[in-house]
């Protein structure tokens, strides 16, 4: 299955393919500039995901802001809590 990578923030929407065993990710911004998104894998008994996070973020908040995204996301869907 091909993996992408989805960019937030300022970025929002943007997508670029990436190789099943890759490690390390970099996203050219501007000219020069880049940043570097690294592998992680979240799991929950016999179920994980890859996720790419961004290189200033720590696991910790990157899996805070997942879950924040998802509490916005499901209360702005048809009958979502209000």
């Amino acid at each position: 299955m091909q993996g992408y990578l989805h960019i937030g923030g300022n970025e929002y929407g943007l997508t670029h393919p990436v190789p099943n065993d890759a490690e390390t990710i970099q996203w050219r911004v501007g000219i020069t500039g880049k940043e570097t998104y690294h592998r992680e894998t979240l799991s929950l008994g016999d179920v994980s995901v890859a996720i790419y996070i961004h290189e200033s973020l720590t696991l910790a908040q990157a899996v805070a802001q997942l879950f924040e995204h998802y509490k916005a996301w499901a209360v702005n869907q048809p009958g979502g809590r209000q």
